[in-house]
């Protein structure tokens, strides 16, 4: 090992961003015996965390100063972006990982801006909420320069697992928004049927006993879909998009009905009558993703 890399059981860390996401980040370190530094905008978010061991940073340029990581866990890139202006040469020779959610794109134009003023730069998308970071089933997506994330990958560990993406910067936060989609679709799915369902008065908590069992089977056809997205062979044999095309009009009809708007649904049904318009009416769902695509 390098006498300029610290054994990752003592490898110090600073935590930049102290939000309830940061505030996590910050304590796992901790909790696994590593030397943590903290800054925050707001200087008061850092006592909890030195009362647990923490050293304050008064500035993120002394923040990062103090330790050959810094995990950035800020608001938005924009942020993150005003916090490169700051740090400038300073972070020369230092490994930012940038926890941030923010786009593919952003997480491009940041890794070029740490590269011109001499610091390895990783980013990253972080599949758990606060609650689970450190927890067996928290892990994070990583991406851009893959030796920095090979000397730091075992203090990383302290968040939980560790899923590199590829060199490529943006891809961490690709992998993020890709789940992060199919989890936002799983929500507005369940909130217009909670919606609809109440307006007859029945419990939401009655009807999510059927309403988990039901999409958790649901989404056994994933993999399925998957292979014929990934092999442009969308024929089906279980609903076809003409078959939706023809349903999907009951759907909106009923939310009229009782009250309920259409607009979390409506965009869905144009999406079909595309699809069939230019003559895909046999195939199944994952000929959308295609439609998407363009």
């Amino acid at each position: 090992m390098s006498a300029t890399v610290p054994a990752a059981a003592s490898a110090p860390v600073s935590v930049l961003g102290l939000g309830m996401m940061g505030t996590a980040l910050a304590t796992a370190f901790l909790n696994a015996g590593h030397p943590v530094t903290v800054w925050n905008r707001s200087p008061a978010r850092t006592g909890p965390l030195v009362a647990q061991g923490a050293l304050p940073a008064e500035t993120p340029v002394d923040a990062v100063a103090a330790s050959p990581l810094a995990v950035l866990c800020l608001l938005t890139n924009d942020n993150v972006d005003e916090l490169f202006t700051a740090l400038g040469d300073s972070a020369a020779g230092k490994t930012l990982v940038n926890l941030t959610n923010g786009t593919p794109e952003q997480a491009r134009t940041l890794s070029a801006r740490a590269e011109k003023f001499g610091a390895r730069y990783v980013d990253g998308g972080i599949m758990a909420v606060p609650q689970m970071i450190a927890g067996p089933d928290a892990y994070v997506f990583y991406s851009g320069d893959e030796q920095a994330y090979a000397t730091h990958r075992t203090t990383l560990a302290a968040l939980g697992g560790t899923k590199w993406t590829g060199t490529d910067p943006g891809l961490a936060a690709l992998y993020d928004l890709g789940l992060l989609t199919g989890m936002y679709g799983m929500f507005i799915g369940v909130v217009q049927a909670l919606a609809l369902v109440r307006t007859e008065k029945i419990g939401a908590e009655e009807y999510a006993e059927l309403l988990v069992p039901w999409v958790t089977a649901m989404l056994g056809g994933v993999p399925e879909i998957a292979r014929a997205v990934d092999s442009g062979q969308h024929l089906t044999d279980v609903s076809s998009l003409v078959v939706n095309q023809s349903a999907f009009p009951n759907f909106l009809a009923t939310y009229k009905a009782q009250g309920v708007s259409p607009e979390l649904f409506a965009p869905f049904q144009a999406l079909l009558d595309r699809s069939i318009a230019e003559g895909h009416a046999a195939d199944g769902l994952s000929r959308l993703a295609e439609m998407l695509a363009r």
